[in-house]
């Protein structure tokens, strides 16, 4: 018996969702290949509030705890359009932020005020922070184990939810 019109159509409709998904899967891993494995690479950088910081003692204010890395720039529309999730994500999870060049400490912190947050971020004026993590655009987030170890890497633009399950599946498999 011959497929009705109906049912062509849904298989058409499933394979395309399949190389649509299977697209999406091989850019997100293109663009995190290079991402170490293991420990976190080190982040010592100025801060928006006229610090030196480090990854080390922010993980040390959060013992135990997964962390979300979430790498940004002010030039980014996609990082603005995600900003709200990272501000609704920071009640409940520990996030450091880190502007990739988007100038010095006060360049960030101004557009970190004209856009109404109160993020802790780290400055990586010239890239070498991203460069470290193996990150080839922003937005990116990084979610750093309680162990230090990098347990999720994702470029582009992440839901909400999307994060929350990466930092709950982290605290789960510590």
């Amino acid at each position: 018996m011959p497929a009705t019109p109906t049912k062509k159509r849904k298989r058409r409709w499933l394979r395309e969702l399949a190389v649509f998904v299977a697209a999406l899967i091989a850019i997100q891993w293109w663009q995190s290949w290079n991402v170490p494995d293991g420990p976190a690479p080190a982040i010592e950088a100025p801060f928006v509030d006229g610090r030196h910081g480090s990854l080390a003692a922010w993980r040390a204010a959060h013992p135990g705890q997964p962390v979300l890395v979430y790498f940004w720039a002010d030039w980014c529309s996609i990082c603005k359009a995600q900003q709200r999730g990272v501000e609704s994500l920071r009640a409940d999870w520990p996030v450091l932020t880190v502007a990739m060049q988007s100038g010095d400490a006060a360049a960030v912190a101004k557009v970190l005020r004209e856009r109404g947050l109160d993020w802790t971020t780290a400055v990586d004026a010239d890239g070498r922070i991203t460069a470290s993590y193996g990150l080839r655009g922003v937005p990116a987030m990084v979610v750093i184990g309680g162990d230090g170890r990098i347990r999720s890497v994702s470029v582009g633009f992440t839901t909400e939810l999307g994060m929350r399950l990466r930092l709950w599946w982290a605290r789960l498999s510590a």
